[in-house]
Order: structure tokens, then C-alpha cells, then sequence
């Protein structure tokens, strides 16, 4: 198969025309965010977001007419707004593209996944991505049908803890099959970009393929889908927590001080949000010498915990830090799968369990947080 080139694509996209000036795209200046990696291509049209409705044509005959090109097998062209010459407000998104279905409040529905958790925390570095996979392959273990999207557009890891490479096919060149390994199903923007491209990306063009990376894809019948979201409190998170039908949130953080009051951000946000906050995780509880088992508490003690107590929010439990949760994760064989009688492993399981437990009682409300 030839390999589609970016000057092939400008070319095609300098025959798409601008409805009002008359003018080609590539002129214009409309394209930006230009990706292809293995006959996938992304880009997004740069518009004036009070034109987002008459651009929507624009944008389907601009991924037509790449898809068109000899070596390419998906397009996906997403719309951004702008902020025009003169004006000092922020960047806003372009109105979202219509979702397959709509549901009651507005949000994305997705047939077929009966459960949707994101996975949080109020800063980097805490092991959310790691707990989020070995909860995923937990629950997997118990014959769930589960999912996994990695949401960290800037950071994704998914691909290499789940020990994928390649790229997603797609049946129609509108649509991308999930990668599945380990007996569940995985999206991350990591499957169409080198790992080491940093994505130079704007927040509506996060928000645009957030929002693509539910609906383009076809996830089939899950009982869970879990959400590896990118750490903080930004316009990523309130993306999903506002447009995604989350059944609710679990918040990852280290006993450090400084984490946990990342940690009580993130709590915050998604009560205001009205998201379930089904529990948080202590990571890194402990340091464990894998030498002579001693166990030091070096980010602190207990701190989560204590933290989940005063915010009457459930404690689902607490894991060390280890080497070998940390080698098993870079190798892409994580914990789970790799010692799957191990400590660690019975840990994730019962840290799962209660995440299922929450999801399945019924007529769950919301804690109340007290925030000082």
C-alpha cells in the first residue's frame, strides 16, 4: 500500500472551498493539528465558532475528499474555534458534532456500555494510569466485558502498559475498531501517533477528540467502560464530566499533603458537575524494599484514607509502591495479568470489587463534601 504524503493532503484540502470567502482551505489557513501515522489522518478546521453549524458540510466533504487518497484508511477532521481579530475572550469550542443518539440531558449516549468510570487525579505523577489498567484487567478477570480509553491526549500511556502497538482498522473510513488485549478493548490517541510526537494541541481540539474517541468508535457491548482521564482540572476533565453519562468518579492520590489537596480539587469538580464520586485510592501508600521487605512510609501515612474519612467519601483501599507494579506496567504485562495470584493483584481485585459494588447498588446518591 503507497503511503499518503502531507503535501498530498494539503493539495487535496486546497480544492475544498470556503462557502463564504470562496476561497480553498489551505489558503485560508484553516488547517491545523495535521496528523498521519499508518494511513490514519486527523486535522482540524480552524473556524469562527458562530459558523460552527455551516461548517459541518465543510468538514465532511474535507474527509471525504482525503479519504479519497490512495494509502489512507480513516480521516478524522474535527472543527475548532478561533477567536477573531479583535477579540479578547478565550478560545471556546466549536458546537459539537450531532452524537449518534442524544440522550435526555444532552450528553453523549453510547448503546450497548451499560457503565462509564473515570479514573482521576488532582495531579500527574500518583499512578492513576497504572491503577486505572489494573482495575480494568481485575474486573476483566471476573468476566466483565470492560473497556479501557485513555483520555491523557497530551500523555498517553495505555498503549505501552497494555502492551499494544500498531494502529486501530477501520471498517468504513468513518469508524475506528477499538485494540484489544487481555481480554479487553483499548482506545488511546497513543495508537495514531508516535510516542514520542508531543500533541501540540489547543483545548477545543482536546475536547473535539475526546468527544470523537466515545462516539467515532465502536465499542460494542460493555458492562464498563473505564476512562484513564489526563490528570488536573481543566477543560479535558469538564469535558467529559459535562458531556459523558459518567456513573461516576474514582480520585487516585499519594498520603503527600500537596496530593491530596490536588485530590480535594478534583473532588470538588465533579460534585459541582453532579458525577458520583465512588471512592478514592491511596497509591504509593507504602515503599516496600524489594530486598528486605522493609516497608517505609515516605510520602506520609494514612493520608488518603484520613482524607476520604473528613470528606465522607469511601475509602477503596490503599496499594504500595513497588517495583514490581512499576516494571510489570512499562513491559505491558501489568500486575494483574502477570502475577495474577500475588499480593498485589488480590489488592487491585478488592480495590475493583468495591468500584463494581458501587456502580451495581442501587439508587446511589452522591456524597456530600464539605470543602473548607
Amino acid at each position: 500500500m503507497s503511503r499518503v504524503t502531507e503535501q498530498q493532503i494539503l493539495d487535496a484540502l486546497a480544492t475544498v472551498i470556503e462557502p463564504e470567502s470562496k476561497k480553498d482551505l489551505v489558503s485560508l489557513g484553516m488547517i491545523s493539528g495535521l496528523i498521519i501515522k499508518d494511513g490514519n489522518v486527523g486535522f482540524s478546521l480552524e473556524i469562527d465558532p458562530k459558523k460552527a453549524d455551516a461548517f459541518e458540510s465543510v468538514r465532511k466533504s474535507a474527509e471525504k475528499i482525503v479519504h479519497a487518497l490512495p494509502g489512507v484508511l480513516s480521516v478524522s477532521a474535527i472543527l475548532t474555534a478561533e477567536n477573531q481579530p479583535g477579540e479578547t475572550k478565550p478560545p471556546q469550542a466549536a458546537k459539537p458534532q450531532a452524537s449518534p443518539k442524544p440522550g435526555p440531558s444532552g450528553k453523549i449516549e453510547l448503546d450497548g456500555i451499560k457503565h462509564i468510570v473515570a479514573i482521576a487525579s488532582g495531579k500527574g505523577g500518583v499512578g492513576k494510569s497504572t491503577t486505572a489498567i489494573n482495575i480494568a484487567l481485575s474486573l476483566a478477570k471476573k468476566g466483565l466485558k470492560i473497556g479501557l480509553m485513555d483520555a491523557d491526549i497530551y500523555g498517553p500511556s495505555q498503549p505501552r502498559m497494555m502492551g499494544i502497538s500498531g494502529r486501530p482498522s477501520s471498517p468504513d473510513g468513518k469508524t475506528l475498531l477499538p485494540m484489544e488485549r487481555h481480554g479487553i478493548k483499548c482506545m488511546s490517541v497513543g495508537f495514531l501517533v508516535a510516542e514520542d510526537t508531543p500533541m501540540i494541541w489547543r483545548g477545543p481540539m482536546v475536547q473535539s477528540a475526546l468527544t470523537q474517541m466515545l462516539r467515532d468508535v465502536v465499542w460494542g457491548e460493555l458492562d464498563l467502560l473505564i476512562v484513564d482521564m489526563p490528570p488536573g482540572t481543566g477543560d479535558a476533565q469538564l469535558t467529559m464530566a459535562q458531556q459523558v453519562p459518567l456513573d461516576g468518579a474514582v480520585i487516585v492520590s499519594t498520603p503527600q499533603d500537596i496530593a491530596l489537596l490536588d485530590a480535594r480539587k478534583g473532588l470538588n469538580m465533579f460534585r459541582k458537575v453532579d458525577v458520583p464520586v465512588l471512592g478514592i485510592i491511596e497509591n504509593m501508600s507504602v515503599y516496600i524494599c524489594p530486598e528486605c521487605g522493609h516497608e517505609a512510609h515516605i510520602f506520609g501515612e494514612h493520608g488518603a484514607r484520613n482524607e476520604a474519612k473528613k470528606l465522607d467519601c469511601p475509602f477503596l483501599g490503599e496499594m504500595p509502591l513497588h517495583i514490581d507494579i512499576r516494571l510489570t506496567s512499562d513491559e505491558g504485562e501489568p500486575i494483574v495479568v502477570s502475577s495474577p495470584e500475588g499480593e498485589h493483584a488480590k489488592r487491585y481485585a478488592d480495590i475493583a470489587d468495591g468500584v463494581w459494588s458501587s456502580l451495581t447498588t442501587s439508587a446511589r446518591q452522591a456524597p456530600t463534601i464539605s470543602m473548607d
